[in-house]
């Protein structure tokens, strides 16, 4: 079983796969510091100094005055500013895979077209295979 399970583990597959899902951890962390640091804090300013990660809606019927202090007493609170940052980071990843992706199909050559295994007869029109020296179907001898 170890030797099973050796075997999987070093499959090329698997460890891009891990390494992926590194790399993506990380590219997580980036994004989210992105939007939380550097676009939520204009987008706030230009609304009217609003930290988009403290809103939220009380539904606990008590007042608090901030979302920490709803949170500390255990309050049932849609958390609506957290949901839009994680929107926006969401959006970010996207489009970064998108051009991503985008760039790696244009750097990718295309495959070469298979040679052709078929012939079509000039007398018949039927498809025949490209060797043939006379059609199976009107039995025309063919120029090759």
């Amino acid at each position: 079983m170890w030797k099973e399970f050796k075997a999987f583990i070093l499959r090329g597959n698997v460890l891009d796969l891990a390494v992926a899902v590194m790399i993506g951890a990380a590219f997580n962390a980036i994004v989210n510091s992105f939007v939380k640091d550097i676009i939520m804090p204009p987008i706030g300013l230009l609304i009217g100094k609003v930290d988009f990660s403290k809103l939220f809606i009380n539904i606990s019927g008590t007042h608090y005055d901030t979302l920490a202090a709803a949170q500390e007493a255990g309050a049932a609170t849609i958390n609506y500013g957290a949901f839009i940052n994680t929107l926006i980071n969401f959006l970010i990843v996207g489009l970064v895979l998108f051009f991503v992706i985008k760039a790696a199909n244009a750097v990718k050559k295309p495959e070469p077209a298979a040679a052709p295994t078929t012939k079509e007869c000039p007398y018949c029109l039927t498809k025949i295979p490209i060797k043939a020296t006379r059609c199976p179907n009107c039995t025309s001898h063919l120029n090759n």
